[in-house]
């Protein structure tokens, strides 16, 4: 990790990671009250604008309770990276820790995680027209054809994934050609910015995950009764969207895309709904156990403990006095 000073003279950073439904939002509200901290959102989806039901955004009363940054500042139009969340997130945390407070960096998006710890690569910004041109030759010939093409430029990057990883196959296709390196050279050159802050982390993570599972039944339950379908709905009425852009292709949005769609039933929806999710809670798990064995100092904690915000409290304390 590069820094202009010695990690011990930096300002804190608390990190707060987690998979979806281990109670993150409740932990952070919980630090909030026990520390001057301003809450930085680590998530991909909460992001976006109008968003709310399908990305469990916090209430009005949430936001209002402590100083949030990184939710609303993007139209479901757009597309926001992990090299623009990490730009932002170094900025906020210079700026909170200039007022003399303590940046909380919370959420589920691991990448972002990683972006933050460990710099990006040297990668060349998206190119609309490149994406295009892949996004028509997937039309007309189906994108396990471009993934094939890929394969002849740079079969590693290509044996990494899967034929039908459109977003994937469209970004590295998209890099060979605007470098004409393979992808690995790509992601061999490390940007060199300086973090303001040390990094302390907290990961939340479940002691049965089958407990886990339930809730994440049941969150989506609740999303469907807050009326999830009826937001994609006004979203797609509102915005030119399609199902192929980054804000549709979160989990939830995905399933009410096909469903309004005609492509599936009600009963399809919540059924990959759920299974969506609880892929993306196993995604987020493989990423805490990497993080679990190569950074110093994390902190695990049972996501599915009785105390888990009076814990999450120890463990920051902990973590500031060390």
């Amino acid at each position: 990790m590069p820094a202009s000073a010695p990690a011990s003279r930096l300002p804190p950073a608390l990190l707060l990671l987690g998979p979806t439904a281990s109670g993150k939002t409740a932990s952070a509200l919980a630090l909030a009250q026990a520390l001057p901290v301003e809450i930085v959102s680590v998530d991909s989806a909460l992001v976006y604008r109008d968003m709310d039901i399908g990305t469990a955004k916090p209430s009005a009363a949430e936001l209002a309770s402590c100083p949030h940054h990184l939710i609303d500042i993007v139209s479901p139009e757009d597309s926001y990276s992990a090299a623009r969340f990490r730009a932002d997130a170094i900025r906020l945390m210079a700026e909170i820790s200039a007022r003399g407070r303590i940046p909380l960096l919370a959420g589920g998006t691991m990448l972002y995680f990683k972006a933050l710890r460990d710099g990006l690569s040297d990668l060349p910004a998206a190119d609309t027209a490149l994406r295009q041109a892949i996004d028509e030759a997937a039309a007309a010939r189906g994108w396990p054809a471009v993934h094939a093409e890929l394969a002849a430029l740079d079969p590693a990057a290509a044996a990494r994934l899967e034929p039908t990883d459109a977003q994937r196959i469209q970004r590295a296709l998209e890099i060979v050609r605007l470098t004409g390196r393979p992808l690995a050279d790509s992601y061999a050159r490390r940007e060199d910015d300086a973090l303001p802050c040390r990094l302390l982390p907290i990961a939340l993570a479940p002691s049965d995950r089958g407990v886990l599972h339930e809730r994440i039944a049941q969150r989506f339950d609740a999303m469907l009764a807050a009326g999830l379908v009826d937001e994609v709905r006004r979203l797609r009425a509102r915005y030119r969207l399609e199902p192929a852009m980054p804000s549709m292709r979160c989990v939830g949005y995905r399933q009410a895309w096909e469903y309004l769609d005609g492509h599936i039933g009600g009963d399809d929806l919540r059924f990959k709904g759920i299974a969506a999710t609880r892929q993306l809670a196993k995604r987020q798990l493989t990423w805490q156990r990497q993080f679990r064995e190569t950074w110093p100092g994390l902190i695990e904690l049972d996501c599915l403990r009785p105390d888990l915000p009076d814990a999450v409290r120890e463990a920051a304390l902990r973590l500031l006095r060390a």
